[in-house]
């Protein structure tokens, strides 16, 4: 095992930061640095194929491994997927008795298990994604994403749009209500507010993040009752958003103005998107994606750890002033492009400040 020290966090930062956004292919001088380095990650109950945070976490993995030239698998780098959360625990002793240099756990569900591995293994690092670690220890790194400001300019496409429809309201559809997710709707409901005070925003939760077929009953009904748009931050469960969304689209023309249109979360989920119109014609139904860089924060803590300078005990935030996070533009008009890059701009600038809790 390489020796271990901790940076401090403004040497982390920029660390961390520099390489947001850059191509894991730059990495490759250093695939034969630490060929007996490993790394695996716990998935939450969404598992790696979710199109949402576990497999933009997994791709994270995956760059990384790549980018050494190693093998999935043992020595290499992999996943153990958990069906429940009682399948947390032992999936991390699973990567603990495998040797596995770093385990990664993803989402707030893993915290408790993470830390209570973390702290009977202290040769082993762990990285918790999206959650702050319970406990401070000198082999565990929180990695924290400021989702309420990718929400923020979610929450102005949308109002911006829905003022171009004729609307008064737009929708957001939750999974389970937890801080995390709350942050989602704070940033949300800030962004739709910013752009009319009085625009309502109809807000609703599952309560789960695998229950797609609740996820799909609120979506129809909240169409119905006249939101054009929604934002989903469901894993899983928000992929029925897409489907109730398509059920509608797909019996009208490609610029029908009743179209409905779909928020994606974490990853750039254009391609869930994709469907054939009324007359035939390939169209597209995400009007944005809400996204955390995950894939590349990961491949820069899992090098960290590989080369001795894993920031342990820290918490590494992202947000848009590092490019951490943000809102893909590709499928917004250039009226909305504009309404989001000034409010990008003024959340960087520091002239507004997202909120992260719901009121």
């Amino acid at each position: 095992m390489v020796s271990r020290r901790n940076l401090v966090i403004g040497g982390v930062a920029v660390v961390i930061i520099a390489g947001v956004g850059a191509t894991v292919l730059g990495n490759k001088n250093t695939s034969t640095d630490k060929k007996d380095f490993s790394v695996a990650m716990v998935t939450d109950v969404g598992g790696v194929d979710d199109r949402s945070f576990n497999q933009s976490a997994w791709k994270g993995v995956t760059d990384w491994g790549k980018s050494h030239n190693l093998q999935k698998g043992k020595d290499g780098y992999d996943y153990f997927a958990s069906k429940t959360n009682a399948d947390f625990a032992p999936n991390f002793q699973q990567g603990v008795s495998a040797n596995y240099n770093l385990l990664i756990g993803v989402g707030y569900a893993t915290n408790d298990a993470l830390v209570e591995s973390a702290e009977k293994n202290k040769k082993t690092d762990y990285v918790l994604i999206d959650d702050k670690a319970k406990k401070s220890l000198k082999n565990v790194a929180s990695m924290m994403f400021k989702q309420h400001e990718a929400s923020y300019l979610a929450g102005v496409a949308a109002a911006t749009k829905a003022h171009e429809l004729g609307d008064n309201k737009v929708g957001f559809i939750g999974g389970m209500s937890s801080a995390t997710i709350k942050a989602f709707q704070a940033g949300y409901v800030a962004g739709v507010k910013s752009v009319d005070p009085n625009m309502k925003v109809d807000v609703q939760y599952i309560e789960s993040f695998t229950d797609t077929a609740k996820s799909k009953t609120i979506a129809d009904a909240m169409y119905t009752s006249g939101s054009h748009i929604i934002f989903q931050a469901a894993g899983p469960a928000g992929n029925s958003v897409f489907t109730a969304a398509k059920d509608i689209d797909t019996k009208m023309n490609a610029d029908d103005k009743n179209k409905a249109w779909v928020i994606g979360v974490d990853m750039d989920q254009k391609d869930q998107g994709d469907y054939k119109a009324k007359n035939g014609e390939a169209a597209n139904l995400t009007m944005a994606s809400a996204i955390k860089k995950i894939p590349s924060s990961v491949v820069k803590v899992a090098n960290q750890s590989m080369k001795g300078n894993f920031p342990g005990g820290k918490v590494v935030t992202f947000g848009l002033k590092n490019n951490g996070v943000g809102l893909t533009k590709s499928n917004l008009n250039d009226k909305e492009k504009q309404a989001v890059q000034k409010a990008e701009d003024a959340v960087k600038a520091g002239d507004v400040k997202v909120p992260s809790k719901v009121n």
